[in-house]
């Protein structure tokens, strides 16, 4: 009588809990828990007003849209993601991917350009939430590490040069980067140098704080719970002091300062994005660039802040979580929104405890739109354009491109060209070149795999590479190890090195193939195979494979190529081949 496990037995049923963490979090909370949410919840808010602003500006938005993307999203990922510690809201990257996509379909018509920015939120919302539900988050994967270190690297300079306007008080029209440098060299002449003085000012403060206050402080001793909002309070302070001079002094009206202008007091309207197919195929390529650069860069600092405290993040369900918050953005006036490294770091560090953090710094800024946007007014634009220049100067990755380039060239390529397509082409296209170099790169690698003659060490049955030691070979038989599964753009490369090894040894009986790093071959291959035994027996060579891997083996006996070939010539392992032919005493 057979029996069924109870997982057979039932279909597994719904778990809400799977996504709603806040129900396991809230049930189990601890009164501990909460001075750390507060504080951390509080500190983020403080450093999100201006850099939501900023940040909108900088996605070509009004600046209020910044603010409306940092109250429902942040509540929404509050009860739905897995990470603690992350700062969700509007960043650079993708508020410069905004201003890539949208820029060229809206033109000057802003109505229509907030309208599409909230179109490619949904859209950011809905392929991450799906990624999520079916759980291909793996997808992500296609963007390698140095491909995303030189776009990061190459979109900090993009950032920092769209930002120059603001800070020299000059009219530079939106350009590709190259331009955008030939015009702010053109157009300095006319730098209103108030401005300039304003922004200069501003980011040395923001430099002092970012830098050197921490450090201070943090060698007074002064407590945590004040030393944290103290040092990263700067992009408040540099808001505050640059509001105030501009109204006593009436810089903007005696010298042309540039400010923010009225900002709309109140929560959110409802929005609706634009329903239209035709806009959303045209949109569809930065909406995939975004989700995917969002959700690395999001998981990326959750794992890494998770790992210190031993904490677990579930991707698929920071897929979903970033998804839902992407519609919440949607439908109240907001934009695409991800994870903040700089404000997932602080929020870590002033001992965030679970999502309340967030939910609390979502009710901040509500509270800040309903009854202090008045003050904004006069905020100039040049102390915005000071926060995200320091902001984004530490995405300039010279480390990683050091580091890869000393350990391997091919992926400090793909790293050097993504970085200099995104500064020619763009973003959208820069980054689509990045990934299209690393995946040939590597079908290149992967097309010449390193093979290995081995031979075997003194009396011992383990076989190694010939030209690292010293170890003896069998006058009859060759045995080749191959360090790569086998598919259609390597399987040619192993027939040539077979067939060569082969003619170079003509007293050679047997050959044997190891598969110890095989861990799957294509059809291509397979094909490959059966040719190479029947080129190999016709030249008189009894072909053998050793040490291949059973899901391997499965495949092959699936198909009948064991049948065909031999189960005689298949091995368990490189020592069983060379004893069956001869090559080895028997083991007593």
């Amino acid at each position: 009588m057979t029996t069924t496990t109870s997982s057979q037995a039932h279909p597994k049923k719904f778990n809400l809990k799977q996504y709603l963490p806040v129900l396991v979090w809230g049930k189990n909370y601890q009164r501990v828990w909460l001075s750390g949410d507060l504080l951390a919840g509080l500190i983020v808010a403080i450093m999100l007003v201006p850099q939501g602003m900023a940040y909108a500006l900088l996605a070509g938005l009004p600046p209020q849209v910044g603010l409306y993307a940092s109250i429902l999203p942040l509540f929404i990922y509050g009860l739905m993601g897995t990470s603690r510690a992350l700062a969700v809201g509007p960043v650079a990257i993708v508020s410069l991917l905004v201003a890539a996509g949208v820029g060229d379909l809206a033109g000057t018509d802003m109505t229509l350009y907030v309208q599409l920015a909230l179109t490619l939120a949904l859209l950011v919302g809905i392929i991450q939430a799906l990624m999520g539900l079916f759980k291909v988050g793996f997808l992500v994967n296609f963007l390698s590490h140095p491909v995303l270190a030189g776009f990061t690297s190459a979109a900090a300079l993009v950032i920092g040069f769209s930002q120059l306007k603001h800070l020299l008080g000059i009219n530079i029209p939106r350009t590709d980067f190259i331009e955008t440098v030939q015009n702010a060299v053109r157009h300095s002449p006319e730098t209103n140098l108030v401005t300039l003085a304003i922004g200069v000012v501003s980011i040395a403060i923001l430099v002092y704080f970012k830098f050197v206050l921490g450090k201070q402080l943090k060698n007074s001793r002064l407590p945590n719970s004040l030393a944290i909002p103290i040092s990263k309070s700067g992009p408040l302070i540099i808001v505050v002091l640059g509001t105030a001079v501009v109204i006593l002094a009436g810089l903007a009206e005696k010298f042309g300062v540039k400010v923010v202008g009225d900002v709309p007091a109140g929560l959110p309207p409802l929005t609706m994005p634009v329903l239209d197919t035709a806009v959303w195929l045209d949109l569809l390529p930065i909406a995939l660039t975004i989700a995917f650069v969002g959700f690395m860069e999001s998981i990326s600092v959750a794992k890494s802040l998770a790992s210190k405290k031993r904490q677990k993040v579930e991707s698929n369900q920071e897929l979903i979580a970033l998804g839902a918050a992407n519609l919440g953005a949607t439908f109240t006036g907001g934009y695409p929104v991800t994870g903040g490294f700089s404000r997932s770091v602080v929020n870590f560090e002033a001992g965030a405890n679970t999502g309340l953090a967030s939910i609390i710094t979502a009710v901040l800024i509500a509270l800040t739109v309903i009854f202090l946007t008045p003050l904004f007014q006069f905020l100039p634009r040049a102390v915005l354009a000071a926060i995200i220049m320091v902001a984004v100067f530490g995405l300039i990755d010279v480390k990683t491109l050091r580091f890869v380039w000393q350990y391997n060239k091919a992926d400090a390529i793909s790293m050097i060209i993504t970085f200099l397509a995104v500064l020619i082409v763009g973003i959208e296209k820069g980054i689509l070149v990045g990934i299209g170099v690393s995946l040939l790169l590597f079908i290149w690698r992967t097309s010449r795999p390193h093979v290995a003659v081995v031979g075997r060490l003194g009396d011992s049955e383990i076989y190694r590479n010939v030209l690292r030691h010293d170890v003896q070979t069998c006058p009859q038989a060759i045995a080749i190890r191959i360090d790569e599964s086998l598919y259609f753009a390597n399987a040619s490369y192993l027939e040539d090195a077979t067939l060569g090894y082969v003619a170079d040894h003509p007293e050679i009986e047997h050959f044997i193939l190891i598969g110890t790093a095989v861990n799957f071959i294509d059809a291509s291959a397979l094909e490959t195979l059966e040719s190479l035994h029947r080129e190999l027996s016709d030249a008189g060579v009894i072909f053998h494979l050793a040490a291949f891997k059973g899901p391997v083996m499965d495949r092959l006996k699936k198909v009948g190529f064991i049948d065909h070939f031999g189960a005689d010539h298949i091995h368990e392992t490189t020592f069983d081949a060379m004893k069956a032919i001869g090559c080895v005493e028997n083991h007593g």
